[in-house]
């Protein structure tokens, strides 16, 4: 894997290798089918061919490797074998019951979902297949794969649960039995051509927090019970026969009944009544501003910022759940804002980021985060629920994390994170890394990656907050210039010394953040200077005194299920991997979807 081979794979019908439990050949330039023979590797578990220029059919012998676990050909020129349109491939790797992962992205498949689907339902977690050119119906059985999560990468499948379908040519309507998969919490359905209504069965999926159904053709009423009530309009946008809630920037459902006289008696008051409302209403705001700025902040509301969709939150109720700012209710201080922990009247407790409009640059740091949320979307991001501006005031009303930061659990003594648990934040850290940079038309830099500005939710899910000083690169184009800082320790030197941006400064934050995680000691630690930093030190122990420079309080803690040995391999992978990612040269360092690669191959490892 990443060795720049080229060429087709052996065509010998010859070899077996019954033994072969791992194959490993991404992110290399191996054109070709993929060889017939690859079904005689019986105890084949990962099989990870992503990232070359592999074409033909996808071999149906494959099917009869029972032990297969992992199966990602993403990102080649494969076709699915089909049988009538049916997608015969997938019917034969239904036999391998083991089948946990199935990576298909963006490959002309050009073919339809089986009835076999159904098949995988004991086993299947991950299926992801976008940019597939997948076409005819979503199969009903599609309900049977109670288990499957669908995401970009390996989480922790157990409190996962995410189907990606987008960007394909699904027709016809959402099957029903999509409401049987109750622990989806991330749909994307996007840019199909599905019609016909919305399911009344999804408003009985309790954990579906992100929900994305637009650019289809879908029509009917949006329904409002369960978690659409949580959803806004960007769900939603693109079809053009949607009614429903006004919350979902739709026109109302017509309501077929005849009128009768006192409706149009009603109709004619709802006309009437607003204009003299608004007559009334001309001499009192004139008398209201003549105030000043005392009244301005007692009656401003919450302003819709374009692109933003989010519930009517006013200055006061800011103020009440906040206890006006109290300091017992501050979270953290940052270098434009205040963050203090808050209760709506709704009884949700929410973080509001305050900024400090006497800072030069808070403005446009608030102006910043606001557009960049306009764009991103991910269950690795902090969500923002509200903003709240006035001429004295600018906030974002945002999910309150309960875990705290990473920065807590990495140097308090009264808290402590496992090393499965700090591989599985740092898949997440770059599960994120790699939407910001490779999941839409302009990347988005966060520049000011740092463990204080990682959060962890109640599940210690990581999610990544602060695009204050982020930077949104125009298309095609590799890097761009600030004057904004990020933070001492963390920053690449082209951003420090020239003030480059480039999604590869990420990707040096993230290779500091790795050792960091690993070796509990921060880049400003009064044990380094200028001669040595956390990078030389940590380079200067590997691999022969490795276990000298990880976090005692991970040496520390039971790992019965490991052998010591082990715990030094997975350690001593991750410096690597940290000290490849914050080489001095950009050009010299890997994107972050050959990264997610190497880190989920270390959390396979784990037992």
């Amino acid at each position: 894997m990443d060795n720049f081979l080229s060429g087709s794979l052996p065509s010998s019908s010859e070899l077996s290798l019954p033994n072969l439990e791992k194959l490993f050949l991404a992110n290399n330039g191996f054109g070709g089918n993929i060889p017939q023979y690859f079904s005689n590797f019986s105890n084949l578990v990962i099989f990870y061919a992503g990232n070359n220029q592999l074409s033909g059919p996808i071999p149906l012998s494959l099917g009869s490797l029972k032990n297969l676990r992992y199966f990602a050909i993403q990102s080649n020129q494969l076709t699915g074998e089909t049988y009538g349109s049916e997608l015969g491939f997938l019917s034969a790797l239904s036999n391998c019951q083991s089948l946990q992962t199935l990576v298909l992205e963006e490959n002309p498949l050009r073919g339809s979902i089986p009835e076999s689907i159904k098949n995988f339902s004991n086993s299947l977690q991950i299926l992801f297949a976008p940019n597939c050119q997948i076409r005819g119906h979503i199969p009903n059985q599609m309900g049977f794969l109670k288990s499957l999560t669908f995401l970009h990468s390996i989480q922790e499948l157990k409190s996962l649960s995410s189907l990606n379908l987008s960007r394909n040519s699904f027709q016809g309507s959402i099957p029903q039995s999509i409401g049987n998969l109750k622990g989806l919490d991330f749909l994307d359905l996007s840019y199909n051509e599905l019609s016909g209504p919305i399911p009344n069965s999804m408003e009985g999926l309790p954990y579906l927090q992100n929900l994305n159904l637009s650019f289809n053709k879908l029509s009917g009423e949006i329904p409002n019970g369960g978690p659409f009530g949580n959803f806004s309009a960007l769900s939603f946008t693109g079809n053009e026969a949607l009614c429903g809630n006004a919350t979902f920037q739709v026109p109302p459902c017509k309501v077929n009944e005849k009128k009768s006289s006192r409706d149009k008696r009603l109709r004619l008051l709802y006309i009437i009544l607003p204009v003299v409302s608004a007559m009334l209403l001309v001499p009192i705001i004139y008398l209201l501003r003549k105030h000043g700025n005392a009244t301005k902040k007692t009656s401003v509301l919450v302003e819709n910022l374009p692109g933003i969709d989010h519930p009517m939150i006013s200055y006061q109720e800011l103020c009440s759940g906040t206890n006006d700012f109290s300091e017992s209710n501050l979270l953290g201080v940052g270098s434009f804002s205040s963050v203090y922990k808050g209760t709506l009247a709704n009884g949700m407790d929410v973080a509001v980021k305050v900024l400090n409009l006497h800072i030069e640059g808070s403005l446009r740091s608030f102006d910043v985060e606001c557009e960049v949320f306009r764009k991103i979307w991910h269950r690795n991001l902090v969500k923002v629920i509200s903003t709240c501006t006035n001429a004295d005031l600018r906030a974002l009303v945002l999910q309150y994390v309960p875990n705290g930061s990473l920065e807590k659990w990495l140097y308090s003594n009264n808290y402590n994170l496992g090393l499965h648990q700090r591989v599985k934040i740092m898949v997440d850290v770059a599960t994120t890394l790699d939407y910001l940079h490779h999941g839409q038309s302009e990347p988005v830099v966060h520049c000011d990656l740092k463990p204080s500005n990682v959060l962890l939710n109640k599940d210690l899910v990581a999610q990544v907050c602060d695009f204050g000083i982020a930077k949104i690169l125009a298309k095609n184009k590799l890097e761009t210039q600030t004057r904004t800082l990020s933070t001492i320790g963390y920053i690449a030197p082209a951003y420090g010394l020239e003030g480059k941006v480039s999604t590869k400064g990420d990707v040096y934050s993230f290779g500091i953040l790795l050792l960091e995680v690993i070796t509990g000691k921060k880049p400003t630690s009064e044990m380094f200077d200028a001669d040595m930093s956390l990078r030389r030190w940590v380079g200067a122990a590997i691999p022969e005194r490795v276990l000298d420079v990880v976090d005692s309080k991970l040496l520390n803690m039971n790992h019965e299920d490991m052998m010591l040995s082990k715990v030094e391999w997975i350690v001593l992978s991750i410096l690597e991997l940290g000290l490849e990612c914050s080489k001095d040269l950009s050009e010299e360092r890997m994107d972050m979807e050959t990264i997610m690669v190497k880190l989920n191959k270390i959390k396979l490892s784990l037992p």
